[in-house]
């Protein structure tokens, strides 16, 4: 297991690389969209969030009673005190949630979100486990990753450039993800771990890289109508969105 000074080292190569990925930008756009219909969904008023990376969901989403903020990155949790400075019922912890030391609160976190973070951590099954420690019967457990079976993977091993779309991708290792994660395999791993599945799906369709996707957007030739189509059409395509997402709750 990676110790605590090697977890933040990659933390900081992480947050100067996420910095620097300008289509980063616009996949993050579209992963606060699928938040913001997942809280419209389940209106929470306890709110954990970990790995809230430049932009916690309180920039997006206010109409909780509480919100707590789990960010070992100190530039995100810097940035998240600012962000939610004025914000009654919020608080910002600089930490890994494994080592946060927080308990489970009274009332339970309606939703506790684990977003865009489980595919980079040294022990995905040990953070989801700390999670689920902190979750009560009727709390949902949101999970989001980019997905092994995304279009531009499936391209890239059918033009002979990938052996695998489980191989780790020059942008993967940019960002210290050591893992991709296909939909079947989040649903063994809740399953390992007592978690029962409420939805699951994938969005934003991405045929090409990020760099080509921004090059194109740079040319003209991909516009933000196309970008919002491509949104759409993840519902034909429901395990081949560039991004892959499950709720979970503890098992009845």
């Amino acid at each position: 297991m990676m110790h605590d000074d090697q977890r933040k080292q990659a933390i900081s190569a992480y947050e100067q690389a996420y910095s620097a990925s300008d289509f980063e930008v616009i996949q993050a756009r579209y992963r606060k969209k699928l938040l913001l219909e997942l809280f419209e969904k389940y209106q929470p008023k306890h709110v954990l969030e970990v790995g809230c990376g430049w932009d916690t969901i309180a920039n997006h989403w206010q109409g909780f009673e509480s919100l707590t903020v789990v960010e070992p990155g100190p530039q995100f949790a810097e940035k998240a005190r600012k962000d939610t400075a004025q914000l009654a019922g919020a608080q910002v912890i600089e930490a890994f949630l494994e080592s946060s030391h927080l308990g489970k609160p009274d009332p339970a976190y309606d939703l506790i979100l684990l977003s865009s973070l489980l595919h980079e951590v040294p022990d995905a099954k040990a953070l989801l486990a700390s999670a689920k420690a902190l979750a009560g019967q009727n709390t949902v457990i949101h999970i989001n990753v980019p997905n092994a079976l995304s279009m531009h993977r499936l391209l890239a091993v059918e033009m002979g450039l990938m052996d695998s779309v489980y191989a780790q991708s020059a942008l993967q290792k940019s960002f210290n993800q050591p893992r991709i994660f296909d939909l079947k395999q989040l649903k063994v791993l809740a399953k390992e771990l007592g978690l029962q599945v409420l939805e699951a799906g994938s969005f934003l369709v991405k045929p090409f890289t990020h760099h080509q996707m921004m090059t194109l957007m740079q040319q003209g030739l991909l516009t933000q109508e196309m970008l919002d189509g491509l949104w759409q059409l993840a519902r034909h395509f429901p395990e081949n969105g560039s991004e892959i997402y499950v709720n979970l709750k503890l098992e009845d």
